[in-house]
């Protein structure tokens, strides 16, 4: 009897390990899983914005009057103006477009605005061939006092997916002393664990160096305060002009790449505060930056410049080239720059920048310089062809010099191709 139940002990405990290492063995399966879940996930994510994101955004002309009818009739004009035709594929609502959540702490959109709701709108959108964007923040309160989404990240999430959303433009304000980094990540996460791909913009001013940390969690990140329709401006509360902004974009080169850009801010052309020359200053070195080119004007009334400043489809190559190199300022003479940007198929495009408000006689010879990059270029033992991306035809090649006269705050802007 004795042996018997010792027998009976030992099969048990036996039975028992094996249903422990299983056990253990299927928890390892899990974790797998769960990984390789994670991987394609941020794999997914990674592959969102293999080129600066292009679109149009609500804030810089209309602040806080958006509303369903505003955003379609954006859409409409994007579509009829050959913006889309262009590249640009997104229509992002910023603020003030929340008023409160319900009971189950899901986020509303102002009926009185927007009286089918969002999903609706997407829908919409999407039937034109656009993309839908949409504002939020990090904070417990957007910078105008509507709802926020710190704590509930996975929610709203989850109901941007339900909507149909495509693209995230997420705020700083009442961040109430949270780290950037980690508050941005949670977001991110939850953007990944939607179930729908959705561009994820960080705009966090730059006060943070999202640059640092912000790929694998954004897409692009802000960095500077908000832009102002001003060639050259600084105010006390921290909105920067053209010019104060590529200045701080110079160094971050290192950082911008397919899939994480540096986001110098909407566009300010069309808005009446700067010259026909800084606006195509303005433009141009967006596309040198690699910067998103996201239009900030009424789309419905623009005039022919301005049209075609936002359209020059030579320039936006530029921006959009798969390469995803941002420009380097290769010569600094204070009013006068020489910017450079290496294309992918061995091309380079060359941004002469004119500070000053007055005129640069420019006489550039190609065989003083050398630009160095990690690339095949070399204007010394090849002949390149100059193609003036505004006037929309070749000036010469390498082999001479280059004689213009840039205006003041103007630019000269050239793609150099190998002479075949």
């Amino acid at each position: 009897m004795h042996n018997k139940t010792l027998l009976h002990n030992y099969s048990y405990r036996f039975i028992y390990l094996m249903m422990l290492i299983s056990g253990i063995v299927s928890s390892n399966v899990n974790a797998q899983t769960s990984s390789c879940n994670q991987n394609k996930q941020d794999s997914l994510f990674m592959s969102l914005a293999p080129t600066p994101p292009m679109g149009w955004n609500s804030w810089n002309k209309f602040g806080c009057n958006v509303s369903e009818k505003l955003i379609l009739e954006m859409a409409d004009a994007m579509v009829s103006s050959g913006m889309k035709q262009s590249g640009y594929q997104y229509i992002v609502i910023d603020d003030c477009w929340q008023t409160g959540r319900d009971e189950q702490g899901n986020i509303i959109a102002d009926t009185l605005h927007f009286p089918h709701g969002i999903k609706y709108l997407a829908d919409e959108i999407h039937k034109r061939g656009l993309k839908l964007g949409i504002y939020s923040c990090a904070g417990s309160l957007t910078c105008q006092g509507r709802p926020g989404s710190r704590g509930y990240q996975f929610q709203d999430a989850r109901q941007y997916a339900q909507w149909g959303i495509d693209y995230l433009k997420y705020d700083w304000c009442s961040n109430e002393g949270q780290k950037a980094e980690a508050a941005y990540k949670t977001m991110s996460d939850a953007l990944k664990a939607c179930g729908r791909p959705i561009v994820f913009s960080i705009c966090e001013w730059g006060e943070n160096q999202a640059w640092k940390w912000g790929k694998g969690i954004g897409h692009l990140w802000r960095v500077t305060p908000d832009i102002r329709d001003c060639y050259q401006c600084k105010f006390d509360w921290g909105g920067l002009g053209v010019l104060n902004i590529i200045d701080v974009m110079a160094d971050l080169y290192p950082y911008a790449g397919p899939g994480h850009w540096n986001d110098a801010e909407m566009l300010e052309i069309g808005n009446g505060g700067m010259s026909h020359d800084e606006y195509v200053t303005h433009f141009s070195m967006w596309a040198m930056l690699a910067a998103p080119l996201m239009a900030g004007n009424d789309l419905r009334s623009m005039d022919q410049e301005t049209k075609e400043i936002l359209t020059n489809k030579e320039v936006i190559d530029i921006d959009q080239d798969k390469l995803g190199e941002q420009a380097r300022r290769f010569i600094d003479m204070g009013d006068h720059q020489i910017w450079a940007k290496p294309l992918s198929n061995g091309e380079i495009a060359v941004c002469f920048l004119n500070r000053s408000d007055r005129e640069w006689n420019l006489n550039y010879d190609w065989k003083k310089h050398t630009m160095y990059f990690a690339t095949d270029i070399n204007i010394y033992k090849k002949e390149y062809m100059i193609r003036d991306l505004w006037q929309h035809k070749t000036i010469g090649t390498t082999n001479h010099s280059t004689i213009h006269v840039i205006p003041g705050h103007g630019v000269l802007m050239v793609k150099l191709s190998p002479k075949h």
